[in-house]
């Protein structure tokens, strides 16, 4: 059995587990955080995508222990509770999403492009995107989404981010 400390979303959380356990469902059972979904365990499809140390990874594939003293961001930190980034605003005005289940790894894949591309041109969003499988909307309202986050950056605007 492993002690493990983690930073989740701003707040220091300890719990134990096996040795064993996926990062993935430490977040998910241990931490009570059920944005993190576990998809296909082998680091395809995105749904487990959190940001440990400032960096997007599969939690699929990382043992919790390994996270121990770790800052973590999981899709409930995001944004602070009741409002959305400008991304996920974006998101959910273009309808980028149906059934939810990649909105965790293509949220974090965008927005690491956006913070490091000020400027993305398509071809830029469809590799950010590209770890990420969405069964359900084909792409096409992601990376519209993408774009008008790149465009309001590069004309000076702001989001309201408030949920309504």
């Amino acid at each position: 059995m492993s002690t493990v400390s983690v930073t989740v979303n701003g707040t220091r959380r300890t719990f134990v587990c096996e040795d064993r356990t996926l990062l993935v469902y430490a977040i998910r059972d241990n931490l009570d955080l059920k944005g993190t979904r576990v998809g296909c365990m082998n680091g395809d499809c995105g749904a487990c995508t959190i940001k440990l140390d400032g960096q997007a990874v599969k939690s699929c594939l990382l043992l919790a222990a390994s996270a121990d003293g770790a800052e973590i961001v999981t899709l409930e930190g995001i944004a602070p509770p009741g409002q959305l980034s400008p991304l996920q605003k974006a998101m959910w005005e273009e309808d980028a999403f149906q059934c939810g289940f990649c909105v965790a790894g293509a949220l974090f894949a965008a927005q690491e492009l956006l913070d490091t591309h000020d400027d993305p041109d398509e071809e830029d969003i469809r590799k950010a995107l590209i770890g990420n499988l969405c069964r359900c909307t084909g792409y096409e309202y992601m990376v519209e989404a993408v774009k008008s986050v790149a465009r309001a950056r590069r004309q000076g605007g702001t989001c309201d981010s408030s949920v309504d």
